[in-house]
């Protein structure tokens, strides 16, 4: 499994709690998009992670930025993950993006707004914020791969399905 999850805004700990916990310490790989904000939280989301990819949001300081990229790749059920924060890239920018990694899932944040959508014939998604929702639903994101078809469910802290897609890979 593939746990996505994005906008700590913490300060002094990771915030995970409930399900997004479990996920994340049950995911062979954790991707986080970006605004951890501190370098304390990114150190507790890297402990609770097996392997972890991110990089780095709006929000994130000096020293965050100096760790992460603003635009990482990963291979991944043998599908190409493309992972930015959002900030800086229109939907146009990020489709161009997406067609020259060759990205089959394309995942951002920024919004905070939890979504599954498609991306120029690519699933696009967004696991909005499990600790700092704002007027959106606290969640986070699973993929998994199995029999061929990608699944990806937004989940809530609690375990709730937010929403759900399953297509072929």
């Amino acid at each position: 499994m593939l746990t996505v999850i994005s906008d700590t805004h913490g300060t002094d700990g990771h915030r995970l709690e409930g399900e997004t916990l479990a996920a994340v310490r049950e995911a062979d790989r954790v991707v986080h998009a970006g605004d951890f904000t501190t370098e304390v939280v990114l150190d507790a989301v890297e402990s609770e992670a097996a392997a972890l990819t991110a990089v780095y949001g709006n929000n994130d300081t000096r020293a965050v930025r100096g760790r992460l990229t603003d635009v990482a790749t990963l291979s991944w059920a043998e599908l190409t993950v493309l992972v930015a924060h959002g900030h800086e890239h229109t939907e146009t920018a990020l489709g161009m993006l997406a067609r020259q990694e060759d990205a089959d899932v394309v995942v951002v944040g920024h919004s905070h707004r939890p979504e599954i959508a498609e991306l120029d014939g690519r699933l696009l998604v967004n696991p909005g914020s499990y600790a700092d929702p704002r007027r959106y639903e606290p969640a986070h994101a699973e993929l998994d791969v199995e029999d061929g078809r990608l699944s990806v469910r937004l989940r809530s802290p609690e375990g709730t399905i937010i929403s759900s897609v399953t297509r072929k890979r």
